[in-house]
């Protein structure tokens, strides 16, 4: 045939839409031309499509082949065009394949020189998109069958090599066994962090720690060096429940762009992410130049973003934090494309509170003058620290208290299983309006007639907005956390005890 179709898949973000992959041979002088706005790695398929096309024995004839991507308007990045464009350029001459089947499948996988198909990242997100445009068949390297698999309602095919696809598109070759190129295997999951129990002498850092696990609450810690902090940011991830299926494919979406493998199974628990404080703007939000890469903020998404020592990140890097806190996604702009990814995540901080760290120390001897401690601190702006809901002092633990042996501490199987339950009641409450945690809820929801606390029991929070110690977002954000101690408690509604302890959970220091 002289013009032949077939489909691919074109990422931006986690979204994905289905490329029309168009192939025309013609007279004229050997050229292999591709059209379509693609990308520098995209524009070299050529030269490996030719290459595998000859060490398959299906070499493309020396004349002019024009490969057209629709829409044109709509960039193309990657390789993973590779696969379509061979198809499709080889669907115009001999072997002859069956077009009804070319053009209802679609096409993901890179080509290596000798007509093997190397896997590529993103096939769980791409899978996910052609289900959703319609497609019933899609054809993917052999090494990211697993994780194509993930995806119901769609038959997935792995194939070895290019010939093994034609073969399947009804070429008369005979099939030569090829050894496949495995994709890489997942690493062992991250340890968990140890148990809630080990945490010795802050009681009340363990009730808070629960609060914004029951909630989805964001955490600032503040105190000074080996006071705790780290080691209780690493157990609240422990206190999550296991992810919803949508939450789960969501996760494990982000992990297929980010390139990381995924194995048999979907992410269930909660990731966390750690990034350095010298990560740079492209790495904490994500971008990059070509192919946009989802940044720590999105691959800890439904999960816990840790930032410790948080005044030493960039004060640009940390304030480009306030928006997806806010939205819970982000759009990153590029001058051709516009790619989205998931961002709803539980940011904890922690912070030494001077330079030195020893302002709160009980010996005392911290030595910064007051203009160094307020310019350290200063370093995280108060439109940042207004998004965080729980601010809490961790200060350090006495001799008596490492040394006393405590018993039946908080567990984490027994915390997690108390979160789970105020997260029930939550749904319970919220469901039908879409909101799973109280911290998704809206202030204008929980301060209606039918929601908002007595006048006495809220009558605290009142006079602290009166008095300029809570702005507007945060006098919200105690409501929400007055809701979270209610679910946790297993009581109806907010009481005077409650919104007490809300505040002082809100203005902990």
């Amino acid at each position: 045939m002289a013009v032949a179709r077939t489909l691919a898949v074109a990422l931006n973000g986690v979204d994905g839409a289905l490329v029309e992959v168009e192939a025309d041979l013609a007279n004229g002088l050997p050229a292999f031309t591709i059209i379509g706005l693609p990308d520098t790695a995209l524009g070299e398929a050529k030269d490996r499509v030719r290459a595998a096309a000859a060490n398959s024995d299906c070499e493309l004839p020396a004349r002019k082949v024009t490969v057209n991507l629709s829409p044109a308007s709509l960039p193309k990045h990657g390789s993973a065009f590779d696969l379509a464009i061979a198809v499709a350029a080889l669907a115009t001459s001999a072997p002859p394949l069956a077009p009804e089947s070319i053009e209802r499948t679609v096409h993901v996988g890179e080509l290596s020189l000798d007509g093997r198909l190397r896997p590529v990242a993103g096939v769980l997100p791409a899978v996910l998109a052609a289900r959703r445009a319609g497609a019933r068949a899609v054809v993917v390297p052999r090494g990211n069958e697993r994780e194509a698999l993930l995806v119901p309602g769609i038959r997935v095919i792995g194939a070895v090599s290019l010939r093994d696809v034609l073969i399947h598109h009804g070429a008369e070759l005979d099939p030569v066994p090829m050894e496949a190129i495995a994709a890489p295997e997942p690493s062992a999951p991250p340890p968990t962090g140890g148990d809630l129990a080990e945490v010795v002498g802050h009681p009340e850092a363990v009730e808070a720690l629960q609060v914004a696990a029951a909630g989805g609450h964001h955490l600032m810690l503040l105190g000074p060096p080996g006071a705790g902090k780290t080691l209780l940011a690493s157990r609240l991830p422990g206190l999550l429940p296991d992810l919803e299926p949508d939450a789960a494919v969501e996760v494990s979406s982000v992990r297929s762009l980010a390139g990381l493998p995924l194995g048999d199974a979907l992410i269930t628990r909660p990731p966390l992410e750690a990034p350095h404080h010298s990560a740079t703007m492209a790495s904490l939000i994500g971008g990059g130049s070509g192919l946009l890469r989802p940044g720590a903020i999105s691959r800890a998404a439904h999960g816990v973003l840790f930032l410790d020592e948080a005044p030493e990140f960039s004060a640009s890097v940390l304030d480009a934090l306030r928006q997806p806190l806010e939205t819970g996604e982000i759009t990153i702009h590029r001058a051709r494309t516009v790619a989205r990814f998931p961002a709803r995540f539980q940011l904890v901080l922690a912070a030494n509170p001077c330079p030195c760290g020893q302002a709160l120390s009980p010996d005392g001897e911290c030595t910064c003058p007051p203009q160094a401690r307020r310019r350290y601190l200063a370093r995280l702006s108060g439109p940042l620290l207004d998004r965080v809901d729980l601010h809490l002092t961790v200060r350090r633990v006495g001799a008596a208290q490492m040394t006393g042996g405590q018993q039946g501490g908080t567990t984490t199987a027994g915390a997690r299983e108390r979160v789970r339950a105020a997260r029930e009641r939550t749904r319970a409450r919220w469901g039908d309006c879409g909101w799973a945690l109280n911290a998704h809820v809206p202030g204008t929801v929980l301060r209606s007639d039918a929601w908002r606390p007595s006048v006495a029991d809220r009558a605290p929070l009142d006079r602290a907005l009166e008095r300029g110690a809570l702005t507007m977002r945060g006098y919200d954000r105690v409501l929400r956390i007055a809701w979270s101690l209610v679910d946790l408690d297993g009581d109806e509604r907010p009481r005077a005890s409650h919104i007490g302890r809300a505040l002082h959970l809100r203005k902990g220091f």
